[in-house]
């Protein structure tokens, strides 16, 4: 997040004036997050740092102060890694979350999808609507990557991580992206390497998901991929009033 905040963070976050801002993977920790980034005028602000400096973490910035805010997901080797925060407002839920990357040698996949699993129990106990900014570090489906057939057995494209995602969208919730776009071609992700994002070789794997009942409430979902400063894009979500 330091890194970005040296590209223009800041500049962006005050034109684009949204109500809520999420961020994950920080890389950053209380002592070493930037001061401008701990104070932003008319914006309430929320950590959630990993307890391992310069890992993971998640952030919030909203207009309108929620009613409570929570860190983690009760589980506490997901919890120390700072991947979940939630904050309540009168309406809904909204939930910014971190999932775990199972490692290029596979060898984080059963820790995320035991944080997969025990995601689902925690946001299937909510009794209001829910919005998730997440980068759930899964490309769904092949038109959701570049090249899905050299990638069929890599981290954030394996069969076990996209039944998942398939399971928990069939459980109540609606990718918003793909409510407005079908398309391939459309990524929020690309490597540093090998002029990746010139060329347009990327990875949707951030996404707005809401349950069944809220996506009528949702006018635009959108992945605002010119926006530099970082190997992810942001994505916009803006909801009707």
């Amino acid at each position: 997040m330091n890194s970005c905040a040296r590209k223009g963070l800041l500049d962006f976050m005050k034109d684009e004036d949204a109500g809520v801002y999420c961020f994950q993977e920080l890389k950053s920790s209380e002592e070493t997050i930037r001061d401008d980034l701990k104070e932003l005028n008319d914006y309430h602000i929320f950590f959630n740092f990993a307890e391992k400096r310069g890992y993971s973490g998640t952030a919030c910035y909203s207009k309108k102060k929620p009613l409570s805010v929570t860190k983690g997901i009760g589980v506490e080797k997901f919890d120390r890694e700072g991947r979940v925060l939630t904050l309540e407002f009168k309406d809904f839920y909204l939930i910014n979350a971190y999932f775990p990357h199972s490692s290029r040698d596979l060898s984080r996949l059963d820790f995320k999808l035991e944080f997969n699993k025990a995601f689902k129990k925690y946001v299937g106990k909510f009794r209001k609507d829910i919005i998730i900014a997440s980068d759930f570090n899964v490309a769904h489906k092949p038109r959701d990557l570049a090249n899905p057939t050299s990638n069929k057995k890599n981290a954030g494209f394996r069969p076990e991580e996209r039944k998942w995602f398939t399971n928990f969208l069939k459980n109540g919730y609606v990718d918003t992206f793909r409510m407005f776009n079908e398309e391939g071609g459309n990524y929020t992700y690309w490597s540093f390497m090998h002029n990746a994002r010139g060329r347009n070789i990327g990875w949707r794997i951030d996404y707005f998901v809401v349950n069944e009942d809220f996506k009528d409430k949702v006018q635009k979902s959108e992945i605002l991929s010119d926006v530099k400063g970082s190997d992810h894009c942001p994505i916009r979500i803006k909801l009707k009033k």
